[in-house]
């Protein structure tokens, strides 16, 4: 079965970050990803990166997509940044709210990516195909999940054409999220991301910090393995190929990999679910 991919990268910081990740999408353009999107630092704190990348993609031949969060921004700054991408031949942006860089205030002509994605169509018209993110398992921020699915059903009336989900480990939080928005009259796709597993220290960290659920039985399973980083390997690429089948046999329209600028963990994730 053709299953349609797209590849998530964040903007290297240094010359080599940037030599690297020019080797790994090379390596990974073999999936033949739909798109590339690349994102967007806390108060667009690379967002010069982030163009800078999004232009090589496209140079290599493979639509590239830049996340443009809206948090610090004005109204001016993010007309300028569209005009921009425009010139770029960019046709498709990750529209969202973004995370506050620390110590800043609400700061900014926009309180959140509803009011992003309205001010793109109202500028722009249907220049761009909009992504805005969605949450199985509910926003960290969000007052409750029924407000989170509010949230969400905005940004589509707002003019979102497509959700990219926050990565899980939990099919059931997936189809179930998805089951509620349908129940809602919400029929845009709603595209899973998907996290591979290649270093537990690292997925753990990070998945205290925005909020994804890393199931006990997968947490455990992953310090059992102690510096054992075949095993670590071996059994994170067992279980996100089994969320994948899972998946997409439940109907996903297409899968997102973060890839974390990595190549080897997607390469074999992908071989696993055939």
């Amino acid at each position: 079965m053709s299953l349609s991919l797209s590849l998530e990268f964040f903007p290297p910081k240094t010359p080599e970050g940037a030599e690297k990740l020019r080797a790994t999408r090379q390596q990974l353009y073999a999936l033949k990803p739909e798109f590339c999107s690349v994102t967007f630092g806390a108060g667009g704190s690379t967002q010069e990166g982030t163009l800078g990348t999004v232009r090589e993609i496209i140079g290599e031949g493979v639509p590239g997509v830049p996340h443009l969060s809206c948090i610090g921004q004005t109204r001016d700054s993010i007309r300028e940044r569209l005009a921009g991408y425009r010139a770029a031949g960019i046709q498709r942006v990750v529209a969202l709210r973004g995370d506050l860089p620390s110590g800043y205030g609400l700061g900014g002509e926009f309180r959140y990516a509803s009011d992003l994605v309205e001010f793109i169509r109202a500028e722009t018209g249907d220049a761009f195909k909009v992504a805005v993110a969605a949450y199985p398992e509910v926003h960290p921020q969000a007052r409750s999940p029924q407000a989170d699915l509010e949230a969400f059903e905005a940004k589509v009336k707002a003019g979102a054409d497509v959700g990219i989900t926050q990565y899980f480990f939990n099919a059931d939080a997936y189809f179930r999220y998805v089951e509620e928005l349908r129940q809602r009259g919400v029929e845009t796709p709603i595209v899973p991301g998907i996290m591979p597993i290649s270093n537990s220290t690292q997925l753990l960290r990070f998945s205290d910090a925005c909020g994804a659920e890393v199931p006990r039985w997968i947490r455990m399973r992953l310090q059992s393995f102690g510096d054992d980083v075949a095993s670590i390997k071996d059994f994170g690429a067992d279980v996100v190929a089994n969320l994948c089948q899972q998946l997409t046999a439940g109907g996903a329209p297409a899968l997102h990999i973060y890839t974390m600028n990595q190549s080897a963990a997607v390469l074999e994730l992908m071989k696993r679910v055939g």
